[in-house]
């Protein structure tokens, strides 16, 4: 097995896909817009990944969080409120806030376990700042770090209710950013004391069963790589300081934040002490190249990707009651 996640490129696998991963063993698949239509060409995608693979607990993720950022939408799923919303909830009746959160992730677990999807690429414990670039605070679940940590947490467990591992993102955290990840490379310049507050979400809940890198720089820890290919912020501050011993993938690696060529960015960040590589754009000869330059997958990431997926049973509940009981919550703002 290749520690690495790899996208799709449409609706079904390609003949060239299916030799491809057939041969390389990836960790396991990673799924956007371009790859859902409908509830039964999508189980039937999920249903062959794992035929394919020969593994019932195969990783099949997707960033499912609600807002801005949802890969399966109207008309064929319903829409989701992104965290705002119930840190909006929070600010007027904290528990509630907390409920609201839970059932809205145990929803969620439930619709994406219904179609074969086991991995949702949330919750974000990123805590905002007052100038936190608009691809987080969109996103995010608020200012104060016991807040978010909370809402993080019934999430978390909201999710696994529904069958559904959760990944919490984007370690050692995002809120400081003031440029897109997505586009050009954020230099974070606050002091280890101040980067204590960004650090209490993650180490609140470090028992967390996956999580995910930022690509960052934070000139307090490493001020020359970005935080997925710096074995200083991995070693001392992901492992050591915040305590956290799941499965730690990178962020997409194609981010424009990283420079270099897929396959270095992906060595580098498994050198650097990334347990898994996530490549998204299923670009068939980037993905031969990572998969010719990554070894096989370490014992000891092997082991934390299988607790991981063993760390959630069967989704129970009912879908439309855990809608109603969100709502129901959520009203409650004016």
């Amino acid at each position: 097995m290749k520690p690495v996640i790899f996208g799709l490129s449409g609706p079904v696998l390609t003949a060239d896909e299916r030799g491809f991963f057939a041969e390389a063993e990836p960790a396991g698949y990673i799924l956007f817009r371009r790859n859902v239509e409908t509830r039964a060409q999508l189980r039937a995608l999920t249903d062959s990944l794992r035929a394919l693979a020969g593994r019932d607990d195969l990783p099949i993720l997707i960033d499912q969080e609600g807002g801005r950022v949802a890969r399966m939408g109207p008309p064929e799923w319903p829409a989701f409120p992104a965290g705002p919303r119930f840190d909006a909830l929070y600010e007027i009746a904290p528990m509630s806030g907390i409920e609201a959160a839970r059932a809205n992730a145990h929803a969620l677990g439930l619709m994406l376990s219904e179609v074969g999807i086991s991995v949702d690429c949330l919750p974000l414990l990123d805590v905002g700042q007052p100038d936190t670039t608009d691809a987080i605070a969109t996103r995010a679940y608020g200012r104060e770090p016991m807040r978010v940590a909370a809402m993080g947490r019934a999430t978390l467990e909201g999710l696994a209710a529904g069958g559904v591992v959760g990944v919490v993102k984007h370690m050692p955290g995002h809120g400081r950013a003031r440029v897109d990840s997505h586009y050009a490379l954020p230099t974070v310049t606050a002091s280890d004391a101040e980067l204590a507050v960004d650090l209490t979400p993650f180490h609140t809940l470090n028992q967390a069963p996956m999580g995910m890198t930022s690509h960052i720089v934070f000139e307090a820890w490493d001020a020359d790589r970005p935080a997925t290919l710096s074995p200083t912020v991995i070693a001392d501050i992901i492992r050591g300081r915040i305590g956290f011993d799941g499965l730690l993938m990178t962020d997409d690696i194609d981010m424009k934040a990283l420079s270099g060529s897929a396959a270095d960015k992906a060595a580098g960040a498994i050198a650097a002490g990334c347990d898994i590589v996530l490549d998204c754009w299923a670009r068939m000869d980037e993905m031969v190249a990572i998969a010719d330059r990554l070894g096989e997958i370490a014992d000891r990431s092997r082991e934390r990707l299988t607790r991981a997926m063993a760390s959630v049973g069967v989704g129970r509940g009912d879908f439309a009651e855990q809608i109603a009981k969100r709502d129901a919550l959520l009203a409650l703002v004016p």
